[in-house]
């Protein structure tokens, strides 16, 4: 099992770095392009949020992701060194009260593109999980 780690300063265009990742670990595991689809919206969400709502766009603060494959998984972690936030009480963004409002639209994608989401420390780390199959 081969991991994958980089790290990057909390800047919009290093995005590219996390591209380039998802791109080389969906062609070691020869991932058809509906999963690539997924992985690649969920994770450049995850990242979006971390850059802007977690460092707060600080390019001093950086953003830790991190891969590793687990039997029938492949699991990515992003990490921030933000506050935090309550992501448990994050609004609908498809309800109608909230369909004007910009926030809340990353993490609902987030949670119907990959199989399993998860938060640890606040917020600060979200965990991806998309299941494969191995043929």
């Amino acid at each position: 099992m081969e991991n994958h780690k980089i790290v990057f300063t909390s800047k919009t265009e290093n995005i590219v770095f996390v591209e380039k990742m998802i791109e080389e670990i969906c062609e070691e595991y020869k991932i058809n392009e509906d999963n690539f689809g997924n992985i690649l919206v969920a994770l450049t969400e995850a990242v979006n949020n971390a850059i802007q709502h977690g460092n707060k766009l600080n390019p001093n603060k950086s953003i830790d992701i991190s891969f590793e494959q687990e039997s029938h998984a492949l699991k990515f972690r992003v990490k921030d060194e933000g506050d935090g936030f309550d992501y448990t009480s994050i609004p609908d963004p498809t309800d109608p009260e909230n369909i004007e409002k910009p926030h809340g639209r990353g993490i609902f994608l987030m949670r119907h593109l990959a199989d399993q989401v998860d938060f640890h420390e606040n917020g600060r780390i979200v965990e991806l999980s998309f299941r494969i199959c191995n043929n």
